[in-house]
């Protein structure tokens, strides 16, 4: 890893791994590929979270594995609020506000959570360098699904 590189002193006792999208039975087998979680602190990092289905599933698979979940952290949060029953079904927003899956996981759960790049971010950046064409789909898909937290 590139921060026990940088950082030996630091980064030398972290651990790392992921879990499998259906376990195996044979070699490792499990879930879990790479470190034990038993008794150890998780943080979570994933690339983007949109219902917040796989958080859940990961806040309810470690604590099996013998961690703790003490924090998500996501490389885009969108900032989309969660589908309503009409958008799940019939694919029809109702313009409802909502709170985001992230916003949810957090309440729920009581994790701390982290982005590293918003879309409130990525639209800032346009407003500056970018394609106007651009800048305009995304603040107008913003104000169509942006969450209310």
């Amino acid at each position: 890893m590139e921060l026990n590189r940088i950082d030996p002193e630091t980064w030398s006792s972290v651990s790392y791994s992921f879990n499998r999208k259906e376990a195996k039975d044979h070699g490792e087998g499990g879930n879990i590929v790479g470190s034990s979680l038993k008794g150890k602190n998780v943080l979570v990092i994933d690339d983007v979270i949109t219902a917040g289905t796989a958080m859940r599933e990961t806040l309810q698979l470690v604590p099996k594995e013998g961690g703790k979940v003490v924090g998500f952290v996501v490389a885009l949060d969108r900032q989309e609020k969660m589908p309503g029953p009409r958008e799940k079904e019939e694919g029809i927003d109702d313009g409802e506000p909502r709170m985001s899956a992230l916003g949810q996981i957090k309440q729920e759960w009581g994790v701390k959570t982290a982005s590293i790049v918003t879309l409130d971010d990525l639209i800032l950046v346009l407003r500056t360098k970018g394609d106007q064409d651009d800048l305009q789909r995304l603040e107008e898909y913003r104000s169509r699904y942006m969450a209310s937290d």
